[in-house]
Parts: C-alpha cells; structure tokens; sequence
C-alpha cells in the first residue's frame, strides 16, 4: 500500500522534511523509534528517525539528508506523490527516568533532526532541557525555531563561527560543567566521531550518557545482523536492542569502522549501486 506525501520543505539545500499519511504508524510511534521505507519495488530499505508524529492527523515527519541513490529518488518526490513503503515504528522509544530534572541533550549536523524529538519528548515530560547545536557553518542550520520551543537554553555552535558560538559541541559542553552546570544525563546524537567524544567529556563528571547509534541497517528486525554494536562487551542490534545506548559501554572505534567498510567500494566502482548506502536514520 503506497503512503502519500502531505507536506515537504527543504531545511537546506540537502535536507528535506516530509510528513507522510501513515495513520497505522502515527497510533503508536514514540520518540526515539524509526521507520524504514523504500521508494518502488527495486529500492534498498533505509532507516530514518521519526521526527514528529500527529495521531490526530495520521501523520509521521520524517527528515534526511540527500547523500544516497535512495534519499535523492525520495528528495524528487513532492506533495501529493507516494511512497512504496513505510514500515514501523521500529526500535524502542527513548526512555525518560521519572527522576530526572535537567538533561543535555547534544546534536551535531543532521543528527540534530534525531536530538529535536528527543529533547521535545523530555520537554514535554517536564524536565528542563538544554540543547547544544553544532553545525559546519550558518546556511546549514535547521530546525532552529523548532528545537528552541522545547528548550529552556539552545546554544548554537559552528565551526565557523557564521552563527552562534564558534567551536565544537564537545567544548561548549565541557564549558558548562566547568561552570557549575548539573545534568542528570546527557543525550548526544549526531557524527560517531562526536559522540565518541561527547562521552569522553562527560566520563570524568560521572554523568550518565546516552547515544543514538547509526550503524549499517537492512531489514531492521536483528535478523540480518548488519547493525550489530559492542556495548559493555556484549554485541547488541540497534533496531531491535536500541537505538539508544549507554555511551560509557560502546564500542566506537569498532563501530566507525563497521560504518566505513563500504566507503572504499562505494568511491571507486561507479557502476555498483550499494544497497546499503545511507546508513541508519540519515538516508
């Protein structure tokens, strides 16, 4: 059954934002979880994060970055088209602690799509967020308006310095806990490489870490094994065991190289068409 586009708008020049009818995966979608659509019937599977979601409309936002085949078929949509399929929700919803007063929550790029749904829900759940944003420079920024309605401080960081503080978000966030700044926990989503470093900077304060991980994903039930992480030396199935994870216990090093295994392939045979290309959430 196709699934039809209701809005689309372009964040930037790459990434897009659609909101598509799916009433059936509106009804129970929570923050954190995913879906995995195909655009026709010869189309990979790719994982996306849900954005938003509307019960009362039927509806789930979905935004990703055109950098695969996938994603650029997806991108020449428009309002009114369909999508072959759309499956989920998938993975399990972010977990909020009842005790939780203040959290961090750290985005950087288009993973700052993954951390808005996330900061909204913990938001909405009364407990006061910060948000730090890190973008390469200005005329990259999204979602701005929308991640500063449900924070009670967004701080902006390029690398820059076009807008907002220049620096990485790993310095912004040291800064803060220098300061004086308590968090109960921190959520970092974005780069590997940035939330490798995320929870380097928050090991020594003892502060309770969370990631969202993005390894390679295919059918997104822990059948085909393709998204396997090491946590605490266990491996563990980001579609089905996360996507959410205790930074202090991955594995990162293992997992960027598991990422970039088909880099190589990818850059030099032109005439093969991974069907992998995107990876988890970005498309």
């Amino acid at each position: 059954m196709p699934y039809k586009i209701i809005t689309k708008r372009m964040l930037n020049d790459t990434i897009a934002l659609m909101e598509v009818e799916v009433p059936h995966i509106a009804k129970k979608a929570e923050a954190g979880q995913f879906i995995i659509f195909r655009v026709d019937e010869q189309g990979e599977r790719v994982p996306l994060t849900i954005a938003e979601y509307d019960r009362k409309k039927g509806t789930v936002t979905i935004i990703f970055q055109t950098v695969g085949a996938s994603t650029k078929m997806l991108n020449a949509f428009e309002e009114g088209d369909y999508i072959l399929d759309f499956v989920g929700p998938l993975g399990k919803p972010t977990h909020i602690d009842p005790v939780t007063k203040r959290v961090c929550v750290v985005g950087g790029g288009v993973g700052n799509a993954i951390a808005y749904p996330q900061a909204k829900a913990l938001h909405n759940a009364g407990i006061a967020v910060d948000m730090i944003s890190g973008f390469r420079s200005k005329d990259i920024i999204i979602l701005e308006n929308e991640m500063q309605s449900v924070t009670d401080n967004l701080y902006i960081m390029t690398d820059d310095g076009t807008y907002g503080e220049k620096g990485l978000v790993t310095e912004k966030l040291k800064a803060l806990l220098d300061a004086g700044t308590k968090y109960d926990e921190v959520v970092a989503i974005g780069p590997v490489i940035m939330m490798k470093f995320v929870a380097a900077t928050t090991k020594p304060y003892g502060i309770k870490t969370i990631v969202s991980l993005n390894p390679i994903m295919v059918d997104g039930t822990g059948m085909c094994g393709g998204c396997r992480v090491n946590v605490g030396g266990e491996t563990k199935f980001a579609c089905v065991d996360g996507p959410d994870f205790e930074a202090h216990e991955v594995d990162f090093d293992e997992l960027m190289k598991r990422n970039s295994f088909y880099k190589e392939r990818e850059a030099h045979d032109k005439e093969h068409v991974c069907r992998l290309t995107g990876g988890k959430r970005h498309g």
